[in-house]
Formats: structure tokens, sequence, C-alpha cells
């Protein structure tokens, strides 16, 4: 009988001890990788996203035309191109201001965001880029944003960053096509507009942490954990230490300042809102949303982009860092990792928008 006991003893230790040896493996290929990837250098990749919705639309029209329909359309638009190229050639000469070089720039942004905000780096890129050309009596800034939220000090650095713009006063846009929640919509209150699609997800001003523990399970098989801290609250909780109900009050009570925090935030960017009851930690699609006012209008970021040609030029920006193969792969092993890091083993007591 005591043989079978410590048999078992034994398993479960070796159990637990590969799983420490795997995640720490894992973790230790993460580390590396973002050691050398903060060392590589990134390319701000620029999109004419005017022409390329004028090809697509042209494409579609052209369609049914026959062979030689087409080339007759073909000669007459390089015929009316020639005649605009000699007729701003003309204009130049005269000194006379050129509309086409003055038109006003619509800088169009791309943010989906992780649980980590990782994207935030990209994101931080672009705007220094956009700051240094943009003219803020005119031209402006539309962030497509997809985010369901995630740590705070990652969201809150992402906010700060589109804030950037704002104070240059460079009018701000951020389109909502799929969800905005949580830390997603700390992000978007801070813009001066903000679009949504009529079934997107949009509020959750709230904030949560998990954190297992597997105290109980330990003890059982006579684990000890001995968790040695200086200072008082430097653990509140753990995940294999024994969870006072003074820790977790204290815990409860940093939750609770987080929420305070991000409501100050909201009322501070969005003065319209009744945060008392949007600051629930609920979710409200498009329509609703704008009945609160958590949005202002009813559309996607399609919408906003055609409308913009008219009178714009609209240019897709976005920074991409240049990565190994390895890093690329480091990438896929890093999403896996932190799905099951925090997930199951929330012991850094990270706290969640």
């Amino acid at each position: 009988m005591w043989s079978e006991i410590a048999i078992g003893y034994g398993i479960f230790i070796l159990e637990i001890l590969t799983i420490l040896l795997v995640i720490a493996g894992i973790v230790a290929v993460i580390m590396a990788l973002k050691e050398k990837s903060a060392h590589s250098h990134g390319e701000l990749k620029i999109t004419d996203l005017s022409e390329q919705y004028e090809d697509n639309s042209k494409k579609l029209r052209d369609f049914h035309l026959t062979e030689d329909e087409l080339k007759e359309q073909q000669k007459a638009e390089k015929k009316a191109e020639k005649a605009k190229v000699k007729a701003l050639k003309a204009k130049r000469k005269k000194g006379e201001v050129i509309e086409e070089e003055t038109k006003p720039i619509l800088y169009v942004l791309n943010f989906k965001g992780d649980i980590q905000a990782s994207e935030t780096t990209a994101l931080r890129e672009e705007i220094s880029a956009i700051l240094q050309v943009a003219d803020p009596a005119k031209d402006e800034v539309l962030l497509r944003l997809e985010s369901p939220g995630g740590v705070v000090h990652g969201y809150g650095l992402a906010a700060s960053q589109l804030a950037r713009l704002k104070q240059k006063g460079i009018k701000l846009t951020v389109a909502v096509d799929k969800v905005a929640a949580s830390g997603g919509y700390m992000m978007a209150c801070v813009a001066d507009r903000i679009i949504s699609a009529p079934f997107a997800i949009i509020g959750s001003v709230g904030v949560v942490a998990q954190i297992p523990n597997i105290h109980r399970l330990l003890k059982k098989h006579d684990v000890d954990v001995d968790v040695m801290t200086a200072g008082e609250y430097k653990r509140t909780v753990t995940v294999l230490g024994e969870n006072t109900e003074k820790g977790k009050q204290k815990f409860q009570q940093e939750l609770e300042q987080t929420h305070e925090l991000f409501k100050q935030f909201v009322t501070q960017h969005r003065p319209q809102l009744d945060v008392a009851k949007i600051a629930t930690g609920e979710h409200w699609f498009g329509q609703q949303a704008l009945d609160l006012h958590l949005v202002d209008e009813i559309a996607t970021s399609d919408d906003i982009i055609l409308q913009a040609m008219g009178e714009k030029s609209v240019l897709g920006v976005q920074y991409k860092q240049k990565k190994s193969l390895l890093q690329k792969i480091g990438k896929q092993t890093e999403e896996s990792a932190n799905n099951l890091l925090l997930n199951w083993l929330k012991g850094d007591e990270r706290t969640f928008l």
C-alpha cells in the first residue's frame, strides 16, 4: 500500500516538474527571440488606398466591355492623362498653386489587439512618422481597431499613443468593424469620433483578474510551498501558496482602484457618457452603443474610406518589423505560450481590462 502511494506521489511530482520545465523552456525561447527582435529594424510600408479602391472599381466597371471597347477606353484614358500632365506643367510654369499637390491626406492605420496589446510597438512607429509630416489643419487619421482587451499596462500605453495625435491637433477617427471591448474601448474612447458597425461589440468597461490556485491539491499530496516576501502586500494572491482573506481583500481593492481609473479615463475623453450606466462590465452591439453614446455613428471603416476618397488622398500606413524565419516561428510559439501561461499560470497577478 505504502509503495503504491510512494509511486503515485513520485509520478505526480515528475508530472509537475515536466510541465514546469516545458514552460520554462518556452519562456526562455520567447525571451531570447524578443531580445533579438528588440535590436532589429523595421520599415514603414505606405499603400495608396485611393488607387487601390479605384483600380478595383475600374476592373468591375470594365468587366463587360468587349476587347475593342476596352482598347478605345484605354486610349481615351491615356489621352486624358497626357492632357492632365500637360496642364499641370503649364500651371507650374505660371507659378499657380496646384490643387492636386495640396490635397489633404487621410492616414489609415490598423490595430488588431491581442492580450498583451503587442501591436503597440508598431502603432508607436506609425504615429511618430505621421506626427512629423501631417498638417493638423487638413490631415486626419483613421484607426481600424479590433480588440477584445487585455493587460492594463499594454492597452494603457496603446491609448497614450493615440492621445499623441490629439495633443498635436490631428483629428482621429476610430472605426470598429468587429469588437472594441474593455482595453479596446479604452483605446477607442480617445478618438474625436467613434464609428461602429451595427453588430460590432462595444463597451465592457470593467476589470477582471483570474488566478487559479492549486494549494489544496498540493497539500493533499503533502507538498509544501513557501512564498517568501518582503512587504506586507508584495504578493496578495498566489497560484501555489495559501491565499488568505486579507490578501484577497487587498487584491479586490486593487481591482476596484483600476476600475475607477478606467472610468475616469473614459469620462475624460467622452464626458457625454453616463459612466455609472456603462461601467458595469457589460458590452453592447453597435446600435445599442450608439443610443448609449459609446459611439457616434453607425458605419464601417470602408464607408469612411470611400467618403474620404472624393476630397482626400487615402494612405495606408503600416510599420513592419523585419523578422528572421526563427523569429516568425517564435511568434507562433509565443502566442501558444501566452494562452498557456496567461490562462493557467497568472501568478504575476496581472489585471485585465
